[in-house]
C-alpha cells in the first residue's frame, strides 16, 4: 500500500521507469560503490529509520536520514514503508558520505 498523503514517507514515493529513471522532482542520491560503504544484513523488525538511528547515531535527528539509506540501495527503494525482508543485504553509506556528499552544499546547489 502506498504512503498516505500525510505520511512522512510521501516525498520518497517515486515512479521508476524501466531504465531506473525516477519520474519525480526529487533527485535521489543513488548507490555508489565506495570503500567506506557498510553492509547490513536485515533482521526481523529492521526499518530504514531504525537503521539510520543506529548507523548515524551521534548526529542530530539521526533517524530522520532513513531516506538516505533507502536511496542508496543498488536497487532503488520506491516505498520505504514496506517491511524489509530478513536476510536482505542493505548498503549503508558512511557518515562521511552522508554529511559531505549527500547533504553537501554542492549537491544542494545542483539539485536544490
Amino acid at each position: 500500500m502506498p504512503p498516505g498523503a500525510s505520511s512522512r514517507y510521501i516525498f520518497t514515493q517515486g515512479v521508476i521507469e524501466g531504465d531506473d529513471t525516477f519520474l519525480t522532482d526529487r533527485v535521489p542520491f543513488r548507490y555508489r560503490d565506495l570503500d567506506d560503504n557498510r553492509i547490513h544484513i536485515a533482521k526481523a523488525g529492521d526499518t530504514f529509520d531504525g537503521l539510520a538511528g543506529f548507523y548515524f547515531r551521534g548526529m542530530p535527528r539521526a533517524c530522520g536520514f532513513w531516506w538516505a539509506i533507502a536511496d542508496f540501495q543498488p536497487i532503488p527503494v520506491v516505498d520505504p514503508t514496506v517491511a524489509i525482508e530478513p536476510g536482505t543485504r542493505i548498503v549503508i553509506p558512511s557518515v562521511r558520505v552522508l554529511t559531505t556528499v549527500i547533504l553537501g552544499e554542492r549537491r544542494r546547489r545542483e539539485h536544490g
